[in-house]
This record gives structure tokens, C-alpha cells and sequence, in this order.
């Protein structure tokens, strides 16, 4: 069966939906979570590594922390950003804070910084508070 793998961030189980159907919200077969939430999802440092390794459609990372000024000032543009990018791509945030082995390993520096992973790789990465149009655009490109 042809379509795109993407991991349930609610259960793990990892489903298959085709690409058109991407955009019609689909659901995991198992657990019955939303795939393409259209919002900024907190996700746990084993989701992360499941998701940025087996997902088929792009996966963008906001790796943040709850005392910086500037990732709070960012989290709602990152879900708004989440909302125009529904059927295109699925954003998640990862609290440094509560999970910095993932940010350790991956080096990095300063927060908010985004990455954004395609076909099991780390395609680009961005340091800095941005607002909705800049994530889209930035995702996008």
C-alpha cells in the first residue's frame, strides 16, 4: 500500500496514510489520535527520536524551554505556523528543560532553535525567535 509512514505521538504506533489524504485529518489506526493535529504538539524525548527517524512527511522541532522570554514569546506563532502548515508538515515542541539528553546530542546551543527533520535527516536548523510567516516561509523553502 503506497502513502506516507507517520508515528502517533500519542501511542507510537507508526501508520501508513496516503498522500492525499493527508490534509483530511487523518487518525492512528490504533489509538485513534489525530496524525495531522494542525497544532503544535509536546512531545517526550523517545517520541522525538521515533518520529524524527521513521516519518515520511516533514517534522519540525521547536526545542524550547519554559523560563526563556523568548520561546514563550515564540510558542504561539509556532502553533499558528502549525495551522497553516497543516497538511504539509507536523510541528512539535521539545522542552529542553524536562528533556536535554535529545538537545546535548544534537548540540544545541541556544534556544528557541528549530530543526526540521525529512525522510529520517536533519535537513536545516534555525536559532531564534520567529513568527508565524517566518516559520512557514522557513519550512517552505
Amino acid at each position: 500500500m503506497a502513502g506516507k509512514k507517520l508515528s502517533c505521538f500519542d501511542c507510537g504506533q507508526v501508520n501508513r496514510v496516503p498522500e492525499e489524504k493527508l490534509g483530511a485529518g487523518p487518525k492512528c489506526g490504533t489509538c485513534g489520535a489525530p496524525l495531522m493535529p494542525g497544532k503544535a504538539i509536546e512531545v517526550d524525548a523517545a517520541t522525538l527520536a521515533k518520529a524524527s527517524r521513521v516519518d515520511e512527511v516533514p517534522l519540525v522541532v521547536d526545542f524550547w524551554a519554559p523560563w526563556c522570554g523568548p520561546c514563550r514569546m515564540m510558542g504561539p506563532e509556532f502553533s499558528k505556523a502549525a495551522g497553516q502548515l497543516r497538511s504539509e508538515a507536523r510541528l512539535v515542541k521539545l522542552n529542553t528543560e524536562a528533556h536535554p539528553e535529545p538537545s546535548a546530542r544534537l548540540g544545541i546551543r541556544g534556544i528557541p532553535t528549530m530543526i526540521a527533520y525529512a525522510a529520517g535527516r536533519e535537513t536545516k536548523r534555525q536559532s531564534g525567535a520567529a513568527s508565524a510567516a517566518q516559520i512557514v516561509t522557513w519550512v517552505r523553502g
